[in-house]
């Protein structure tokens, strides 16, 4: 029977392995762009993100949940997942092709409904770097994890013994995009600066000041500017080589200076009292003492609320295409779909959308963030589809004006109800 087992799990592993590829390579292995995209789908196979990096704010204000509302989402770190569920909506149906985020998003679901209190749950997640994470996991979420994720969890690696043992070293550290931020600080070290002294600033003012005397320097450095050139240098990051092309072309062959720009909006946009993002990008985690900037799923006051409706959240490992082919007609009435479509290349995305059109209400709405300004849709979906929909492109600069993580250029809405 384990022999079985095993070589089920083997078959599965490679058939989700099999959708990633799906989903980024569009050019043949001998080529260099082949090679590039399947060196990013081999990273990515790995633990990515341990937070997710899109503004909810600017989701929930866009979606306009209710407890009617029936969710369509891409999981990544979990966090929107949880940040939704404060709008207690009847349904979520969080998917990604990541495993890593599958177990991740699972634990946060298993975390809110079976520790014992908001502080337990709080010490989990928002410090995520107390031995008493490990002890808890043992005692009250282990026994009711469903054997995917509990696998994952207490599965080896490198170095760390079991992967829990991330909880008691500080989670946001580990994760592609943890360690991304680890070497940026320690790079940004080296030549004598410290971005934590970004959190000291009281004013918009000061945090200009600190960032241009701390941070910008920094982009300006010759060997900054050539590492920022290389699109190896962006998986970290989590972009595949579709993204940077068009990151590339929007920087007029200066990526260093783009890069900058958007790191610049991040810390210097909107006060760093209050925003997450900047913390885990400047400190490495979140503000813990004074519990502010930190996501709304991890306030008190919206811990009963979440705890409430965490039986409506499933989790799937599959692509949105494949996973929409599986549901009924008219399913969903609000779809996030991150920036994925930024990998879809035209024939991918009208699949996509087909299946978006068979399982939406009427008034559904769809929202998702582009690297580039302008969305994808509007060259690459075919007029029969597109005419469907209902998009405002001038909402688009607003929404993006607003998103505290700076890490997006373009933010989409399409609401189902166009012309036709």
């Amino acid at each position: 029977m384990n022999a079985e087992k095993k070589a089920s799990n083997r078959t599965i592993s490679a058939q989700k392995d099999q959708l990633l590829k799906n989903a980024v390579h569009d050019h043949k292995a001998t080529t260099i762009r082949g090679f590039l995209e399947r060196l990013f789908t081999f990273i990515f196979r790995g633990f990515v993100y341990s937070q997710t990096w899109e503004d909810p704010e600017v989701d929930l204000n866009a979606l306009e949940l209710d407890e009617n509302s029936r969710v369509m989402m891409i999981a990544s770190g979990g966090c929107n997942v949880m940040n939704y569920l404060t709008e207690q909506p009847a349904r979520v149906k969080a998917i990604d092709l990541n495993h890593s985020h599958v177990a991740l998003t699972r634990l946060k679901i298993a975390a809110v409904k079976h520790l014992p209190d908001y502080e337990s749950f709080f010490l989990f997640f928002g410090h995520a770097d107390d031995k008493r994470n490990i002890e808890n996991y043992d005692k009250y979420i282990a026994p009711h994890l469903d054997a995917f994720s509990k696998a994952y969890w207490e599965g080896w690696s490198l170095f760390r013994g079991r992967r829990i043992n991330y909880f008691k070293k500080n989670l946001y550290h580990f994760g592609l995009m943890g360690r991304t931020i680890r070497f940026a600080h320690i790079m940004t070290r080296f030549y004598g600066q410290d971005p934590r002294d970004m959190l000291k600033a009281k004013t918009l003012k000061e945090q200009k000041k600190i960032f241009e005397c701390t941070i910008a320097p920094f982009f300006n450095k010759k060997s900054m500017k050539f590492l920022c050139n290389l699109p190896t240098s962006l998986y970290g990051l989590g972009i595949p080589p579709s993204q940077f092309d068009d990151l590339f072309a929007s920087s007029n062959g200066d990526m260093a200076q783009l890069l900058k720009s958007r790191l610049e909006r991040l810390g210097c946009g909107s006060p760093i009292k209050d925003n997450y993002f900047a913390w885990q990008a400047f400190g490495k985690g979140y503000d813990c003492e004074n519990k502010i900037a930190i996501p709304r799923y991890l306030t008190e006051e919206n811990y009963e609320k979440i705890k409430k409706v965490a039986d409506h959240v499933e989790v799937h490992q599959t692509s949105i295409t494949e996973f929409l082919k599986s549901q009924p007609v008219e399913s969903f009435d609000n779809y996030a779909f991150l920036d994925a479509q930024d990998w879809m290349n035209a024939v991918k995305l009208n699949e996509l959308w087909s299946e978006v059109l068979r399982t939406a209400q009427p008034g559904a709405r769809v929202i998702f963030r582009t690297v580039g300004a302008e969305s994808p849709l509007t060259t690459k979906l075919s007029a029969k589809l597109l005419k469907k929909w209902h998009y405002d492109p001038k909402a688009s600069a607003k929404a993006v004006a607003k998103d505290r993580s700076s890490y997006y250029s373009g933010f989409h809405v399409y609401t189902l109800g166009g012309s036709g």
